[in-house]
C-alpha cells in the first residue's frame, strides 16, 4: 500500500487531527473569549470529516476497502460507519454545549479541542488492525474523556466523576493492555490478521488469559456487567454534555472494537469467547433493568438505560453471525438518537433561576407547563424501552431475530422477558410527566439548538423513522459483511 493511498483512507484523522491543533492554537492565543468560535469550527471539522467517511462507505469503487500505513489500519465499510455514527454523536453534543456551559461556570475552548481528539481517538480504534493502533487510539480517546469528566471544576460532583472515571479508565485499560501482552507473547503477532491465522489451530492456555482480559478490558468501555460500575457515578457527576458524549460516541467506539476483535480477530475461536458475551448481555440487561427501578436522579436513571442497552447490544454479538453483526450496528444507529435526545432533554430542564433540574420528581405534571418537552421525552422513554411503533422496538427486534436465527431461542427469550422489566421505569418516567399533580419546577426557558438537536432526535425515533430502516439496514449489512473472513 503506497503512501498516497494511506492518506487517502486515512484522510478523515489527519483531517481533524490538524484541525485540533490549530484550534489549540487559536484558543491558546484567544483566551476564553474564542470559545464559540471554537466550537463552531469544530463542528465544521467534524462535519468535513462525516462527509469525506460517507463517501469512502457509499462508493462503490471502495466497497472491499483497503489496508493503509504498513497494514495496522483498515479503512472498510465497517470503520466508516462506526466513524459516522461517532462525528454524528460528536456534533450534537457540541451543538447543545456553548449555552450550557456559558451559564454554569464558563464556555472554555479547551472542551471542543477536547472533544476533537477523542473523536480522533475513536476514529483510529474503530478502523485499527492492530493492537498498537488499538491502544493508541483507545489512549488518546480515554485521556481527552477524562477531563471531560472533570470539566466543571467548580462543581465538587464533576471533580469527583472524573477522579472515579480516571481511576477505573486506567484499571481498564491496565487489564486491556495485560490480555493483548498476553496475545502478543502466544501469537508472535500484534496483527488482528497475524493473531487470528496463529488461532486457528486451536488455543493454549494463555491465550485464552489473553482473550479473556482483552474483553474484560473492553467491556468497561462500554459499561458491560461486571464493568459497570462506574457508569452512574460518572453520568450523574459529570456535566450533561459530556454525560451525552459519553453515552454515544464513546460507546459506538468501543462497540465497533468489541465487534471487530470478536468476530475478525477471534473469529475462529468463537466458542472461547460466547459464552462470556452471553453472560455479559444477560447480566447487563437484568442489573440496568433492575438497577433503574429505584433511582430518583434521571442521569443516574439513563446511566442505567445505558447499561441495560448494552445488554441487548451484545445479544447480536453473541449470535456471532453476519445478520447479528447488522442488527448491532442498526441497534446502535437508533441508540445513539434515543441517547443524545435524552440528556438533551435532561439539560432543557430548568427551574426559574436557570439551574438544571434532575429529580424526576421535579418533573411531575411537566406536561401541563412545557408539554412540547414533555410529549418529546415521552415518546423518548417508551422508544428506549422498545414498544412500538417507535423506532426503538426495531433495534430489538433485529438482534433478537439474529439470536433467533443463529439457534439461541433461549437467550432471545430471556432478554424479551427482561425487556418487559426494563419497561417499567421508563414508564413510571412517563406516568410522572404525563399524569401526576405539576411539581412547578421546570419552568425555564431553554436554547434554539438544544430543541434542533432534540426534534431532530425524536423525528428520529418517531414513526417517522421507520422511513429510515431499509437504506439503513442495506448500509449496515454491508458494513457487517466487511468483518467476517477478512483476509
Amino acid at each position: 500500500m503506497n503512501l498516497i493511498s494511506s492518506l487517502y483512507f486515512s484522510a478523515p484523522e489527519i483531517f481533524l487531527t490538524i484541525s485540533g491543533l490549530v484550534l489549540l492554537l487559536v484558543a491558546a492565543f484567544g483566551g476564553d473569549k474564542t470559545a464559540r468560535t471554537v466550537t463552531i469550527l469544530a463542528v465544521a471539522a467534524l462535519f468535513g470529516a462525516l462527509v469525506y467517511t460517507a463517501d469512502l462507505l457509499t462508493n462503490p469503487a471502495y466497497e472491499l476497502g483497503g489496508e493503509a500505513w504498513a497494514g495496522i489500519y483498515r479503512m472498510d465499510g465497517f470503520g466508516s460507519f462506526a466513524k459516522i455514527l461517532i462525528y454524528l454523536a460528536a456534533i450534537g453534543c457540541l451543538i447543545v454545549t456553548p449555552k450550557f456551559f456559558t451559564e454554569n461556570g464558563g464556555h472554555r475552548p479547551e472542551y471542543p479541542i477536547l472533544v476533537l481528539f477523542s473523536a480522533v481517538g475513536m476514529a483510529l480504534m474503530v478502523s485499527a488492525v492492530n493492537l498498537m493502533t488499538l491502544y493508541m487510539g483507545l489512549e488518546l480517546m480515554s485521556l481527552s474523556s477524562y477531563v471531560l469528566a472533570s470539566f466543571s471544576r467548580s462543581d465538587n460532583r464533576s471533580v469527583e466523576a472524573g477522579l472515579k472515571y480516571f481511576v477505573l479508565g486506567a484499571l481498564a485499560s491496565g487489564i486491556l493492555l495485560y490480555g493483548m501482552s498476553l496475545l502478543y507473547g502466544f501469537t508472535g503477532s500484534t496483527s488482528y490478521l497475524g493473531i487470528r491465522l496463529a488461532l486457528q489451530d486451536g488455543l493454549s492456555m494463555g491465550a485464552t488469559f489473553g482473550i479473556v482480559f482483552v474483553l474484560a478490558g473492553l467491556a468497561f468501555k462500554i459499561a458491560a456487567v461486571p464493568f459497570h460500575m462506574w457508569t452512574p457515578d460518572v453520568y450523574e457527576g459529570a456535566p450533561t454534555p459530556v454525560t451525552a458524549f459519553f453515552s454515544t460516541a464513546p460507546k459506538v467506539a468501543a462497540v465497533a472494537v468489541l465487534m471487530r476483535i470478536s468476530l475478525d480477530t477471534f473469529g475462529e475461536q468463537t466458542l472461547a469467547w460466547q459464552q462470556i458475551v452471553i453472560f455479559a448481555a444477560l447480566a447487563s440487561i437484568v442489573v440496568g433493568a433492575l438497577g433503574a427501578i429505584g433511582q430518583t436522579n434521571i442521569k443516574r436513571l439513563l446511566a442505567y438505560s445505558s447499561i441495560n442497552n448494552v445488554g441487548f447490544i451484545l445479544i447480536g454479538l453473541a449470535a456471532a453471525t453476519p445478520s447479528g453483526a447488522s442488527g448491532m450496528l442498526v441497534y446502535l444507529t437508533i441508540y445513539v438518537a434515543m441517547s443524545l435526545g435524552g440528556f438533551v432533554a435532561v439539560m432543557m430542564l430548568k427551574d426559574a433561576q436557570g439551574n438544571q433540574v434532575e429529580q424526576i420528581s421535579s418533573m411531575a405534571g411537566m406536561v401541563r407547563e412545557k408539554p412540547l418537552l414533555a410529549w418529546c421525552i415521552f415518546f423518548l422513554m417508551l422508544s428506549l424501552a422498545g414498544i412500538p411503533p417507535l423506532f426503538g422496538f426495531y433495534g430489538k427486534f433485529v438482534v433478537f431475530q439474529a439470536a433467533v436465527q443463529a439457534d439461541m431461542i433461549a437467550l432471545a427469550a430471556i432478554g424479551i422477558a427482561a425487556s418487559v422489566i426494563g419497561a417499567f421505569y421508563y414508564l413510571k418516567v412517563c406516568k410522572v410527566i404525563m399524569f401526576d399533580d405539576p411539581a412547578g419546577e421546570v419552568v425555564g426557558d431553554t436554547t434554539k439548538s438544544n430543541w434542533a438537536v432534540l426534534l431532530i432526535c425524536s423525528v428520529i425515533i418517531s414513526p417517522l423513522g421507520w422511513i429510515l430502516t431499509k437504506p439503513l439496514v442495506e448500509l449496515a449489512d454491508r458494513a457487517a459483511s466487511s468483518l467476517f473472513f477478512v483476509i
